[in-house]
């Protein structure tokens, strides 16, 4: 199983099928274009720093609505929740994506704008990855992010969607969210190779660079 961080919420996922979160086109948010062919892409929203589904290769089938299927061997669920904090009067809906690979689950939370219902907790279930944005400004900030974490509970936590040098969007940094987290932080690089036999029993935070 391979992780590999485009930049801002865009994750590329492959064991045999290769899944691509939330693509942004680079130029508009002023980072490096993902470049990167898929079988399938998820969108959680339709903002430009999250729908470029344009700039993946290989035809892949695009998921921008709530499903509950499998497609192209992954099993998909789908949340819905808000944007920000006033149930989506200001920034509008956005999707959770909940998807199996090889046994390994994964939670994509998007531009999740608010803490996370008890209820919506308890549908999400068991998650051995989960990404969190923790920027603030459009999304939860550092502490709500680490205390969605708490809530879910996750083998693994990925932080995204945090200011980068050269981004046009002024989120606050990553030193924000480790500044709560309490369970240990690795670094992996761009990239990381794992298998589920190598995932924790307890929550680890997995930092990326770009």
């Amino acid at each position: 199983m391979r992780i590999a961080w485009h930049g801002h919420a865009c994750f590329e996922i492959n064991d045999g099928c290769t899944v691509v979160t939330d693509p942004h086109d680079g130029k508009s948010i002023g980072l490096a274009s993902p470049v990167v062919q898929a079988d399938l892409v998820l969108l959680s929203h339709d903002h430009y720093d999250h729908n470029c589904a344009r700039i993946v290769k290989g035809d892949p089938a695009v998921v921008d609505s709530a499903v509950e299927e499998t497609i192209n061997g992954v099993k998909i669920r789908t949340f819905k929740t808000f944007h920000d904090e006033a149930r989506g009067e200001k920034r509008g809906d956005n999707r959770i994506f909940c998807f199996e690979l090889d046994g390994v689950t994964f939670c994509h939370l998007g531009d999740l704008g608010h803490l996370l219902s008890d209820e919506v907790v308890s549908s999400i279930g068991q998650v051995d990855v989960l990404f969190v944005p923790v920027g603030s400004v459009f999304t939860i900030d550092g502490a709500a992010g680490w205390k969605t974490v708490s809530m879910i509970k996750p083998k693994i936590t990925i932080p995204m969607h945090y200011w980068l040098r050269g981004l046009l969007l002024s989120l606050r940094p990553l030193e924000d969210f480790l500044s709560h987290v309490t369970e240990p932080v690795t670094r992996v690089g761009n990239e990381v190779v794992f298998e589920k036999e190598d995932l924790p029993e307890s929550t680890k935070v997995w930092v990326f660079n770009f």
